[in-house]
């Protein structure tokens, strides 16, 4: 237990906030309609990449970067949001930040060539910088720590019917009124989700001297990131989330392609296959959620060898998929399992962010993680399998992809090593409603 803490805040409770009732399922649902369209508006270029490529005469290392510049700029703001996050207020930020990603959405129909594109979608990762590290932070403090991993589930379910409807609505939209409409129709339902999210519930923000007092006098941002980063479980977990989510993104963008070129879908058309594969996926995020809380309750580090073993399982299932390209049938049915499976560690792995931290930095706990999982997972993962596919074939380009969930399945089993150790060490401090 730490030592610096005081003796009169003896646990986090969680009801003197939201305790588990209506109010909490309130923050819930918003949250997860405002996670889908985050998602909806960041991926819809996927599906319209061979359209761009047609209008503008691009590589496709460069339409890879139309993916990467949101990721690219929401690391580059995610922890200036993640402090405001912490110390100002969670719902305010998150209305916000809402309100610009759809505004930079609806500016991409108005762009007229590859670097208006480019800059317009760069904005729309300024505005997404700030919302999971806001959103994880509200909802761990809105439910109990032993029903963590189960509302993270649900929660993360949200993107890939984001991703889904992205993908799809990009396609169709494309080949009947061109893709510049389709930004403007994903964008619209973004300016609705700013003033619900402005309207939820939220918690008293920890005053910055208890947050030095949990951190042993330390409340500087460098100072903070270096407490952080000296818990290894968490290290590693960010780490693990880092490659597996490498793989996820690559995917999201070339998923679409390598249909329509391996011959499994007509032009225009990867995106409908894509968006049935991403359909199961969302039953992946809650499925993992339910599983490793089971095993969390017998086995503390089981939240974190959940994400090992499944890890490898997708990792499997990818390249079997892959491999058997020629094979339609089977090949789609090992990706429809690959679906639900790579998000499997998506809730354990957010949870133990949450889990390991004191609560005056729960967005930021998140905000190092979401950094770490660009820098060193998604920026450079698509436009490298673009540049790949541009030296050898889609298809072999994303044979290389399960490697990435390899990695992670190793980082994940090393984290689980240290976790239990690191949660005895949280500060225990009471959260009340502002």
């Amino acid at each position: 237990m730490n030592k610096n803490a005081p003796e009169n805040l003896s646990g986090i409770q969680a009801g003197n906030f939201a305790a588990g009732g209506w109010r909490s399922h309130k923050i819930l649902i918003v949250l997860f309609i405002i996670y889908l369209s985050d998602y909806a508006d960041r991926m819809v270029v996927s599906s319209m990449l061979e359209f761009i490529k047609r209008d503008w005469e691009i590589t496709d290392a460069q339409a890879g970067w139309l993916v990467s510049s949101v990721v690219l700029f929401i690391t580059v703001f995610t922890i200036p949001a993640s402090i405001l996050i912490d110390r100002w207020s969670r719902r305010k930020t998150v209305a916000i930040m809402t309100f610009f990603w759809s505004v930079a959405t609806l500016a991409c129909a108005f762009t007229r060539n590859y670097t208006q594109l480019f800059i317009a979608r760069s904005f729309i990762g300024i505005g997404e910088s700030g919302y999971a590290p806001g959103g994880t932070a509200m909802l761990a403090a809105a439910y109990p720590e032993e029903s963590r991993s189960k509302v993270m589930g649900i929660w993360n379910a949200s993107i890939p019917i984001g991703v889904g409807l992205g993908l799809a609505a990009g396609g169709l939209i494309a080949r009947k009124w061109g893709w510049h409409n389709a930004f403007g129709l994903v964008s619209l339902p973004g300016f609705l989700l700013a003033i619900a999210a402005w309207r939820l519930p939220d918690y008293k923000s920890v005053k910055p001297e208890e947050l030095a007092m949990g951190l042993g006098g330390k409340s500087g941002f460098l100072k903070q990131a270096i407490n952080v980063m000296s818990i290894r479980s968490l290290v590693f977990t960010y780490l693990g989330f880092a490659m597996n989510v490498s793989a996820t993104t690559a995917l999201m963008t070339w998923l679409p392609t390598y249909f329509e070129r391996t011959g499994m879908a007509a032009k225009g058309k990867g995106g409908l296959i894509s968006s049935a594969i991403f359909a199961l996926v969302l039953f992946g995020a809650p499925i993992g959620g339910y599983l490793s809380d089971a095993w969390h309750r017998k086995q503390k580090r089981g939240r974190l060898l959940f994400p090992a073993l499944s890890s490898l399982l997708a990792a499997t299932l990818l390249f079997s998929s892959s491999y058997m390209v020629h094979e339609k049938m089977i090949s789609l049915a090992l990706l429809a399992t690959f679906g639900i499976s790579v998000t499997l560690f998506i809730a354990p792995g957010v949870a133990v962010t949450q889990d390991v931290v004191h609560p005056g930095m729960r967005a930021f706990s998140y905000g190092m993680c979401v950094i770490l999982q660009h820098l060193l997972g998604d920026i450079w993962s698509p436009p490298l399998i673009g540049k790949m596919s541009d030296w050898l074939s889609i298809q072999k380009a994303v044979l290389f992809v399960p490697i990435y969930l390899v990695i992670g399945a190793i980082f994940f089993y090393q984290a689980s090593k240290y976790y239990e150790k690191d949660v005895e060490n949280v500060m225990k401090v009471n959260l009340v409603e502002e």
